[in-house]
């Protein structure tokens, strides 16, 4: 019921179409590219010139890093899991590819599908979860809303910083 997304995705010896399908053998080409659509890849796709078909055989070479993540998180959208699980989504990426993922992970969130986000880039997390937990030595120091978790005193002086701010 959980799908997963790792700190960095691999496209292993597959290509990005094989990848796609078998995460749902029964999509039809309709569903791929809607998937695609909803992780912000509709524009990359629109400049393929034979759209998805152009997939076949290539192995992730010449994708940018927050592409493949958005690939792999495609493949996991086609499981349908109700869940997803996203190791460090903003780990190693640009300010703009930052901003895409938020964007992706609103679009789940009003799609219902609940997202568990581990990430160390407080600010890029706390502006998109309804709500945040700490987990500092092994124990949760705080759960509860990012405004609560930015002002409890606690959370500031083991973890955040006396000046971290929204």
């Amino acid at each position: 019921l959980i799908g997963y997304l790792p700190q960095k995705p691999q496209l292993f010896q597959l290509s990005i179409a094989a990848e796609l399908r078998l995460a749902d053998p029964t999509a039809s080409d309709k569903q791929l590219n809607e998937v695609l659509q909803l992780v912000g890849l509709e524009q990359w796709l629109a400049k393929q010139p034979q759209g998805l078909r152009t997939l076949l055989g290539q192995y992730g070479v010449g994708l940018s890093g927050g592409e493949l993540r958005r690939f792999a998180l495609a493949r996991q959208l086609l499981q349908r899991n109700p869940i997803l699980l996203l190791d460090e989504p903003f780990a190693g990426v640009d300010p703009i590819a930052v901003e895409e993922i938020q964007t992706i992970v609103s679009r789940l969130k009003n799609k219902n599908i609940g997202i568990l986000i581990t990430d160390h880039n407080v600010r890029e997390t706390l502006d998109i979860v309804d709500r945040a937990c700490i987990i500092y030595d092994g124990r949760v120091l705080f759960a509860g809303s990012p405004e609560a978790l930015v002002a409890d005193e606690n959370v500031r002086r083991l973890y955040l910083g006396e000046g971290f701010s929204l």
